[in-house]
Protein backbone atom coordinates (compact mmCIF):
# COMPACT_ATOMS: atom_id res chain seq x y z
CA UNK A 1 0.00 0.00 0.00
CA UNK A 2 1.39 3.00 -1.22
CA UNK A 3 2.46 5.75 2.05
CA UNK A 4 2.96 9.53 1.35
CA UNK A 5 4.64 11.35 4.11
CA UNK A 6 4.54 15.23 4.66
CA UNK A 7 5.35 17.97 6.68
CA UNK A 8 2.13 20.43 7.81
CA UNK A 9 3.42 23.68 7.65
CA UNK A 10 0.35 25.23 8.77
CA UNK A 11 0.76 23.33 12.14
CA UNK A 12 4.11 24.08 12.20
CA UNK A 13 3.05 27.79 12.71
CA UNK A 14 -0.36 27.11 14.58
CA UNK A 15 2.31 25.23 17.09
CA UNK A 16 5.17 28.35 17.05
CA UNK A 17 2.17 30.81 17.67
CA UNK A 18 0.73 28.67 20.11
CA UNK A 19 3.37 27.28 21.93
CA UNK A 20 1.77 23.58 21.59
CA UNK A 21 2.99 20.52 20.61
CA UNK A 22 0.89 19.54 18.09
CA UNK A 23 2.13 16.63 15.94
CA UNK A 24 3.13 18.00 12.15
CA UNK A 25 4.14 14.86 10.06
CA UNK A 26 1.19 13.16 7.91
CA UNK A 27 1.60 9.89 6.56
CA UNK A 28 -1.20 9.64 3.88
CA UNK A 29 -2.57 5.98 3.10
CA UNK A 30 -6.21 5.87 0.78
CA UNK A 31 -7.64 4.50 4.27
CA UNK A 32 -6.14 6.46 6.57
CA UNK A 33 -4.17 9.55 8.10
CA UNK A 34 -1.68 8.78 10.66
CA UNK A 35 -0.13 12.26 12.17
CA UNK A 36 3.20 11.75 14.33
CA UNK A 37 6.82 13.67 15.46
CA UNK A 38 8.71 10.85 13.94
CA UNK A 39 7.81 8.65 11.27
CA UNK A 40 10.62 5.28 10.23
CA UNK A 41 9.96 4.11 7.00
CA UNK A 42 11.27 0.18 6.73
CA UNK A 43 12.14 -0.09 3.13
CA UNK A 44 13.12 2.23 0.04
CA UNK A 45 11.18 5.19 -0.28
CA UNK A 46 11.32 8.82 -2.71
CA UNK A 47 11.49 12.19 -1.91
CA UNK A 48 9.20 13.94 -4.81
CA UNK A 49 8.53 17.38 -5.38
CA UNK A 50 6.00 18.37 -7.68
CA UNK A 51 4.83 22.23 -7.40
CA UNK A 52 2.63 21.83 -10.45
CA UNK A 53 0.36 19.10 -9.16
CA UNK A 54 0.34 19.28 -5.40
CA UNK A 55 -1.25 16.52 -3.17
CA UNK A 56 -5.08 17.65 -2.21
CA UNK A 57 -3.67 18.66 1.11
CA UNK A 58 -1.06 21.49 -0.60
CA UNK A 59 2.07 19.59 -0.21
CA UNK A 60 4.13 20.36 -2.69
CA UNK A 61 7.35 18.20 -1.64
CA UNK A 62 6.43 14.88 -0.01
CA UNK A 63 8.15 11.19 0.92
CA UNK A 64 6.68 8.43 -1.02
CA UNK A 65 6.99 4.68 -0.12
CA UNK A 66 5.66 1.07 -0.29
CA UNK A 67 7.51 0.01 2.52
CA UNK A 68 5.60 -0.49 6.18
CA UNK A 69 5.66 3.11 8.01
CA UNK A 70 5.98 3.14 11.64
CA UNK A 71 4.29 6.68 13.12
CA UNK A 72 5.51 8.38 16.45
Amino acid sequence: MKTRIHVNMHAIRRNKRLGTSEPVIAARTYKAVAYGHEVTIHGPSAVVYRPDRPLSCGARVWIETDAEVTVK
